[in-house]
């Protein structure tokens, strides 16, 4: 009897350990050719050109902390190189204050292309030609307490780009 009951349990974990679910952002769908990545600097058709420094910066940054793959400083010695260009950044009101009429919340939204390719055969490996991601932060309406929080809502848009160029080229969506 105890024998059955060992027996029923090994075969209820091995069913459950073998039912194919994996962690998401795991996946590594990269060709088996590609050891090191660059990440050079974006090109930059805006006036935002912060965001255009921290690009590269956070998406080398996300790759160092979620793969496997070495990050090099010059194109020329990576397996693959991700290219970038902010194509378009723009802001706009979302919400004002009623007395006022000052803007208290604001949307930013970035456009980018962005492409992974293989430098040894020129093959596009992931692209994005017109990927649209926001951003949206608030105003003090009060002019003594203003602080422009525009800087710290690009930083945050920056690491989420990085965070979801990593997951999209690794998971290939």
């Amino acid at each position: 009897m105890r024998r059955a009951g060992l027996t029923a349990v090994a075969s209820v974990a091995l069913a459950v350990s073998g039912c194919g679910y994996h962690v998401a952002a795991n996946a590594d769908l990269l060709p088996k050719n590609i050891k090191t990545i660059a990440v050079p600097a974006f090109g930059n058709a805006t006036t935002r050109y912060t965001l255009a420094r921290r690009l590269p910066e956070d998406i080398t940054r996300e790759f160092l902390s979620r793969t496997r793959y070495a990050v090099v400083s010059d194109p020329a010695k990576a397996d693959a190189v991700v290219t970038g260009a902010i194509l378009n950044a723009f802001a706009y009101p979302t919400t004002a204050d009623p007395v006022s009429g000052r803007a208290t919340g604001i949307q930013a939204i970035v456009t980018l292309s962005l492409n992974l390719v293989d430098r040894a055969t020129g093959k596009v490996i992931w692209t994005r030609p017109s990927a649209e991601f926001r951003e949206r932060y608030e105003l003090a309406i009060d002019p003594a307490q203003y602080f422009d929080e525009s800087s710290t809502a690009m930083i945050r848009l920056s690491r989420d780009v990085a965070r979801s160029v990593v997951s999209e080229v690794l998971e290939q969506f």
